[in-house]
């Protein structure tokens, strides 16, 4: 489990497709803290530590992601340079400072929108139909693994869309200084409206 806090962005050093694919990222963290096995949430997808290392000074981890993982996620089309959100998994006794995050993505996104508000940001993201009903203002939602409240909801041309409000802190340590409109996002909806959305169906059966 994690909280959506993200503790560094690290950096996609190397991809190669061997069956699954491989991924090298550079992080900060020295590779004698990272156990094997291990689980890291990188922009929101939870994956696990296969090798860790040091090249040139640099640490770096390395972790696998099944054709699943490539097709539900934007990780398909990430490249070296890709600067990437890094948490690693929730431990006991840990401060929880967002809210209950997975790592099991629900969809992909699209950045419609990018405007200054005070000293923050507005974000306007397009969401799959399917996942509109688990959105709603006030509610939760990890963005490439950033915990954010959703402001508002609304239709536009592209579908559903919720808007974020990205505070400067969040600004300048998370991948979302460098998005830009049409940029893609991986989205997890909050566990809460998942269940609460699953009882009413079921609920709805029952009375059908």
């Amino acid at each position: 489990m994690f909280t959506g806090i993200v503790r560094e962005v690290g950096t996609l050093l190397e991809r190669r497709e061997s069956g699954d694919t491989y991924l090298r990222i550079g992080c900060a963290r020295a590779p004698e803290t990272i156990e094997t096995g291990a689980s890291i949430a990188c922009n929101g997808i939870c994956l696990t530590v296969l090798e860790t290392g040091t090249a040139d000074g640099q640490p770096w981890f390395e972790v696998s992601a099944s054709a699943e993982t490539k097709t539900k996620t934007t990780l398909g089309t990430w490249q070296r340079g890709q600067r990437i959100n890094l948490e690693p998994a929730l431990r006991l006794g840990d401060e929880m400072g967002g809210h209950i995050v997975s790592g099991h993505v629900d969809g992909v996104g699209r950045i419609s929108g990018i405007r200054p508000e005070g000293d923050s940001h507005r974000i306007t993201i397009e969401v799959p139909a399917d996942l509109a009903r688990f959105i709603a203002p006030k509610g939760s939602v990890a963005v490439d693994g950033i915990s954010l409240t959703v402001n508002e909801v609304a239709d536009s041309d592209g579908g559903p869309s919720f808007g974020v409000n990205i505070i400067p802190h969040t600004w300048a340590v998370t991948s979302l200084a460098g998005a830009e409109p049409g940029s893609k996002v991986n989205i997890e909806i909050d566990l809460l409206a998942r269940y609460v959305a699953r009882l009413a169906d079921v609920e709805s059966e029952i009375r059908a």
